[in-house]
């Protein structure tokens, strides 16, 4: 069973070389540095591979190709195997790609992102809190949280995704 969003949304079809709706860093810079810091205060302490594949998932889920392409290669960046990242779609039949942390934050990625019950279930929050201390899991909360926002900056303003390289920017929503 697939938890990917069933929407018809014409982005999809549109030209990927149309600039953005809205550059709203310029607009609302106060607003893009608190999400950098924010973005930069969750991560502290939690594993970057496990983050990377966080946040693909939650792109993925979000349909944000602008976000997609770019963990996807700060990813490859960072010495993840292409396998695990294509693998990361249809993780629940492939666990064998991952360990059982990453299982814990990638089910949670997900009850947290989709929320189709309105909750994140207790034996999904059970095993996230079975597999990382206190701070940790607070922290991974947050930077679901985070990439779940910058997904929707994205997809709002229909950022292009294709042009980014890794290191690009100094803060790694």
């Amino acid at each position: 069973m697939s938890t990917e969003p069933n929407t018809t949304d014409t982005a999809a079809t549109r030209n990927p070389e149309e600039p953005p709706r809205l550059d709203w860093t310029e607009p609302a810079p106060d607003l893009y540095k608190a999400m950098v810091r924010l973005d930069r205060v969750a991560r502290e302490g939690v594993d970057p591979v496990l983050l990377e594949l966080v946040k693909i998932r939650a792109s993925q889920l979000n349909r944000c190709a602008f976000c997609l392409d770019m963990h996807s290669k700060d990813a490859l960046a960072a010495g993840e195997s292409v396998e695990r990242i294509v693998q990361l779609s249809a993780w629940q039949e492939s666990r064998h790609f991952y360990t059982a942390k990453e299982i814990a934050a990638l089910e949670l990625t997900e009850a947290v992102t989709v929320l189709t019950d309105g909750f994140v279930p207790d034996e999904v929050y059970a095993r996230a809190r079975a597999a990382f201390d206190e701070t940790e899991l607070a922290r991974l909360v947050g930077a679901i949280i985070v990439i779940n926002a910058w997904n929707r900056f994205g997809v709002t303003f229909r950022l292009t995704p294709g042009h980014y390289t890794p290191g690009q920017y100094q803060h790694a929503h």
